[in-house]
């Protein structure tokens, strides 16, 4: 089957650039023993054995069952079993459609059902949170690890699949940059998660070397997002692409991170949220610098940005992107404005507008909407869900829900989640920008920033705050931070100390479950405890 491409339109690329069969085939040939991903139990796989390995379980599901252009829910684990899982799947011409590892009770019954898989492929010691719930179309698991018994479901094992010697049905047609290679199911924080459909071209131009020109064939990518979110799997796909390399960490920790990068000889690495956070507050030490990282994705930029790369030497870069777009947001090196996400790539589109889709002024906030040149170089909407489609793609832009400004040089700056926005006193304040502040205090880990009802009309500021590990946090000093750093308007009248702040099984923060709970029996009030800032004026 050829892998050359049949469009002479040049903003597609070639099969065997960005399909996932025929970059496996492709780089068997050019570069089989070049190295594709180390492991954190030091085993490493070429091109050649990746591609082998990635054959024999594409011939034990097609065995069991695994047709061209079928859905296959997968509930992995990061590892070497969820990477073979992805790339099998689409090297038949099927669908990947990975749940959270987290997910149980409704929304695992929802995300089942969204998908419409036959097949499920999953670990073993998740399985029995499908007892008792509707499975839906699932009629047989392939198992990882050691079988239970379940009820009602055929199940087979893995291993036997992975090891299998059956065929890969031949294609009857070409697997096209365009067709769907996964489906990606958004957080749900405000409602059941839509399942987002995207296709290779999708994936390819998401972090692909139009968009990460920073990026090359000869980096090694650190992979510790699981793979059921885009900064995985993504992440995984445009370095296979790329020609280059991944390595695969179980999961994010703060005293693990640095030993295992220098071990693997790691290039380029994503510090999303309070990642970043983490390595900075670790006690400094005289081997910061003593590892191969060349670059480091910040999202979001913060302050610390700065002492980053003077602390461990590593160029910073910042992005803004959602699973359905495609990276259309990115900065240069290094950035020096504070708050900004950087300057629309080429290849995109990328207006701010009010609730009429109508331009607002530089300088204004308004809603980030989106296009791209290239087709299929975003989402192809959200499956089953064609009035949440329509409404995200009215007008032919995507909305993307949230609000930005941009100033004079085009750069942009986020400034909340449309939903997030909150109004005190005819003033708008942005939640991104107080937690930003606060999260700078040394002893908060994490914060979250919301509107809850003022006695007076509009909104007070809330914040719920969780502790760096061993430490305490005394809300007289924060409130005496905070008011060295912020206009006056924006400074919260009520703290809420939290073990662990409240989040989605993709560690989103669940706001809308704070904004309910409200104003609680342990939040701490300034204004009982008479800690009040006032207005600057001008003039004596």
């Amino acid at each position: 089957m050829t892998s050359s491409s049949v469009t002479s339109d040049p903003r597609i690329p070639a099969r065997d650039r960005c399909v996932t069969r025929y970059l496996l085939q492709r780089w068997d040939r050019e570069i089989p023993d070049k190295v594709f991903a180390v492991f954190e139990d030091g085993e490493s796989w070429t091109y050649a054995q990746l591609h082998t390995r990635v054959i024999s379980l594409a011939g034990g599901l097609a065995a069991e069952g695994v047709s061209r252009g079928d859905h296959v829910a997968v509930w992995m684990f990061d590892g070497k079993e969820a990477i073979l899982t992805f790339f099998a799947i689409n090297y038949l011409g099927a669908v990947f459609v990975p749940f959270n590892t987290a997910y149980k009770g409704k929304i695992l019954e929802h995300v089942l059902d969204n998908s419409d898989g036959r097949l499920l492929v999953a670990h073993s010691q998740l399985l029995e949170r499908l007892e008792g719930i509707n499975t839906a179309s699932i009629r047989k698991v392939l198992c990882v690890g050691e079988v239970p018994e379940l009820v009602a479901l055929e199940t087979c094992t893995y291993a036997d699949a992975a090891q299998s010697t059956a065929p890969v049905p031949e294609l009857d047609s070409p697997i096209e940059p365009w067709h769907t290679q996964s489906i990606i199911y958004t957080s749900g924080t405000t409602g059941p998660s839509k399942g987002v459909l995207s296709s290779y071209l999708h994936i390819f131009t998401n972090a692909g070397p139009e968009t990460w020109h920073f990026v090359t064939g000869e980096d090694r990518f650190l992979i510790n997002m699981p793979i059921f979110h885009i900064g995985g799997m993504g992440v995984i796909f445009v370095m296979l692409c790329r020609g280059g390399s991944i390595a695969v960490m179980d999961s994010f920790t703060t005293e693990k991170f640095w030993p295992f990068v220098r071990e693997t000889k790691t290039t380029s690495v994503f510090l999303l949220g309070v990642m970043a956070t983490f390595l900075l507050k670790a006690p400094p030490a005289a081997d910061d610098k003593d590892h191969d990282v060349r670059v480091a994705f910040m999202v979001p930029l913060t302050e610390t940005c700065t002492e980053f790369t003077e602390r461990f030497g590593a160029d910073v870069y910042t992005i803004f992107n959602m699973t359905e777009i495609s990276s259309p947001i990115v900065s240069e090196p290094n950035p020096t404005r504070r708050g900004t996400c950087g300057k629309a790539r080429p290849g995109v589109e990328v207006r701010l507008v009010d609730e009429n889709d109508c331009e607002v002024a530089t300088g204004e906030i308004g809603e980030m909407i989106v296009r791209t040149d290239r087709p299929w170089g975003m989402n192809s909407g959200y499956y089953k869900r064609p009035e949440a489609t329509a409404e995200a793609w009215r007008n032919g832009w995507f909305h993307t829900g949230d609000c930005f400004r941009m100033d004079e040089q085009g750069y942009y700056y986020f400034v909340d989640r449309m939903k997030d926005a909150i109004r005190r006193r005819g003033e708008n304040i942005s939640s991104f920008e107080v937690e930003a502040e606060v999260v700078a205090y040394s002893a908060v880990r994490e914060a979250a920033a919301y509107a809850v009802p003022s006695e007076i009309g509009e909104d007070e500021v809330m914040i719920a705050v969780a502790p760096v590990d061993g430490d305490g946090i005394d809300e007289h000093s924060l409130m005496t931070f905070l008011g060295e750093r912020m206009a006056y308007f924006m400074i919260p009248r009520y703290i809420r100390i939290l073990d662990e702040l409240p989040k989605t099984p993709s560690s989103k923060v669940m706001k809308h479950l704070l904004r309910e709970q409200g104003v609680t029996a342990d939040t701490w009030d300034r204004e009982k405890h008479n800690v009040r800032f006032k207005r600057e004026k001008l003039g004596g």
